[in-house]
């Protein structure tokens, strides 16, 4: 089991700035990558941001440019760094961390998700 633990949540004004920060615990080894989700009553939750293990990045196409993923794996922790914030990005943020495990050579990845308590995010003036 992996255990999340989000946090940098808050309310901020149009055009700020805000830091999340999400730790990991438990069984972290072989984790394939972590991220960020989020998610607004009534819709699905959505990507945010992804970094993998290998340190490649990928983000929503709404946050480009705005929002930075990092990680620090000695601490075990996964950031996401968000500037020029708009109303729009008001939601409920998910830390995510997956694994794939191949449970034969020929058989299909299957992935094991883990996700955070979620951290609130409100950007109003």
């Amino acid at each position: 089991q992996v255990q999340l633990v989000e946090s940098g949540g808050g309310e901020v004004q149009p055009g700020t700035s805000l830091g999340l920060s999400c730790a990991a615990s438990g069984s972290i080894r072989s984790l394939d990558a972590m991220g960020w989700y989020r998610q607004v009553p009534g819709k699905e939750r959505e990507l945010v941001a992804v970094i993998a293990s290998g340190g490649s990045t990928t983000y929503a196409d709404s946050v480009k440019g705005r929002f930075t993923i990092s990680r620090d794996n000695a601490k075990n922790t996964v950031y996401l760094q968000m500037s020029s914030l708009k109303p729009e990005d008001t939601a409920v943020y998910y830390c995510n961390a997956y694994r794939k495990i191949y449970p034969c050579i020929e058989c299909r990845p299957v992935r094991t998700d883990y996700w955070g308590q979620g951290t609130q995010v409100t950007v109003s003036s």
